[in-house]
């Protein structure tokens, strides 16, 4: 299944500066999660945000920062547990008629169900917040995508171990690039020339 733009939001996860120091290769991750995060919003697709507090805060490095619509700060290591679900879900539309509380529950209008979503993960580290964010987000039933490219942990065998977890749990293994050409979906798209100068090609 091809990722659908209408579709798609971007959430990126705990790339503080401290972590990304500890990081081998970390210039070439941040890298990928900064373009990502330009094509989504050249696409207009919501880019999110987390970052973890505590006693050692550690905030979202500046030029990905920028980048997000909203940055949650959390002490969980799910950011499901401090209200991103409700983020990615969008508000409560109101429905155009209450419901007579008198009514049978049968006979009561049902709410809308939530439309389908796809929310694409990355950030560091795999193994930790990036991982049981994606399990929680499954859990509740959003397709999930992982952009592996753009994640990492400070040991490898530790970003390799949750990779497989994330796989068997249903999660999508992606990279950036098989992101960016779903997204735009054909070389007519009118920002076809920007995203593909976005990814350096």
């Amino acid at each position: 299944m091809l990722i659908q733009l209408e579709e798609s939001q971007l959430v990126l996860i705990d790339y503080s500066v401290q972590q990304l120091a500890a990081i081998e290769h970390s210039e070439g991750i941040a890298r990928s999660a900064s373009v990502l995060a330009q094509v989504a919003k050249l696409l207009n697709v919501p880019v999110w945000g987390t970052e973890q507090t505590g006693p050692q805060d550690a905030p979202m490095q500046g030029e990905l920062r920028v980048q997000c619509q909203k940055v949650v700060s959390k002490t969980y290591f799910d950011a499901c547990e401090h209200g991103l679900t409700e983020l990615l879900k969008g508000p409560v539309k109101p429905s155009a008629q209450g419901n007579a509380r008198s009514l049978p529950k049968h006979l009561q209008k049902q709410e809308a169900p939530i439309e389908k979503m796809t929310i694409l993960l990355a950030g560091c580290e795999t193994h930790l917040s990036v991982l049981q964010t994606a399990l929680s987000l499954v859990e509740q039933e959003f397709d999930v995508c992982l952009v592996t490219d753009a994640c990492a942990a400070v040991q490898s065998h530790n970003h390799d171990s949750a990779l497989d977890r994330l796989a068997g749990a249903g999660v999508e293994l992606v990279t950036l690039e098989m992101v960016v050409f779903e997204w735009i979906g054909s070389s007519q798209h009118p920002s076809f020339a920007k995203a593909m100068r976005l990814l350096g090609r």
